[in-house]
């Protein structure tokens, strides 16, 4: 694939424009479980931390962020999972697909690799998404008051949108690494890798520090 373009390309001409669409199923039941939990907690957990004052530090706000990220990967992993590994499959001729549907694909986890198959690349996925929210949500907040503070714009939707694109870049520049290995190591055979450190060693000395900012436009659209 060269660039996203290319990409998008490739996979229309080889495998037709419903490729583009692999895996939807099992990415909504993913942002369902994950969002409700990381974004829909993270108002209650910073006022809990701060026993409900106003205007929380920073500290407490990536605190908050770390918390409700951590306990969303805890509960809605096996959802993660199986969203890379359906998204991963392949459509091209003589190429057998392992999963028919998002069902089958967690029975068939379960089956062959157990409750540890499910619940696999858990401690990187902890790491990713305590990075993205906490940076996601915190530099959302701090964008928007430091807009505000100025005024540059009033609160109101373009203020929104400028905030989150510019939470959107950082956090893929801080959470792209990590990204890049819990995707790796989720997606990876049984043995091939014996921990997510053990994919990002092997990540680093076959293909250099590069590699970890594989895909970055791409997973910057997405975020922004």
């Amino acid at each position: 694939y060269r660039g996203v373009f290319g990409t998008i390309s490739t996979m229309i001409k080889t495998e037709g424009p419903r490729s583009l669409y692999n895996g939807l199923v099992a990415g909504l039941q993913r942002q369902m479980c994950f969002a409700s939990i990381r974004i829909g907690l993270y108002d209650n957990v910073k006022n809990f931390y701060t026993g409900g004052k106003d205007n929380p530090n920073v500290l407490i706000r990536i605190l908050a962020g770390c918390t409700t990220g951590a306990m969303a990967v805890s509960f809605a992993q096996p959802t993660d999972v199986v969203k890379v590994r359906f998204q991963a499959q392949s459509n091209l001729d003589g190429v057998a697909r392992r999963y028919t549907g998002t069902m089958q694909a967690y029975k068939h986890i379960f089956q062959n690799e157990g409750m540890r198959g499910l619940w696999k690349g858990t401690l990187p996925n902890i790491t990713r998404n305590a990075l993205v929210n906490c940076t996601e949500l915190v530099t959302y907040d701090l964008i928007k008051e430091a807009i505000l503070k100025h005024n540059l714009l009033s609160d109101n939707l373009p203020c929104h949108f400028v905030s989150a694109f510019g939470a959107g870049f950082v956090t893929t520049v801080i959470a792209s690494p990590v990204d890049v290995v819990k995707t790796r190591y989720m997606n990876s055979p049984p043995g091939q890798y014996k921990s997510a450190i053990n994919c990002a060693w092997t990540m680093m000395t076959k293909e250099g520090p590069t590699a970890f900012y594989k895909g970055f436009v791409p997973s910057f659209l997405r975020l922004g």
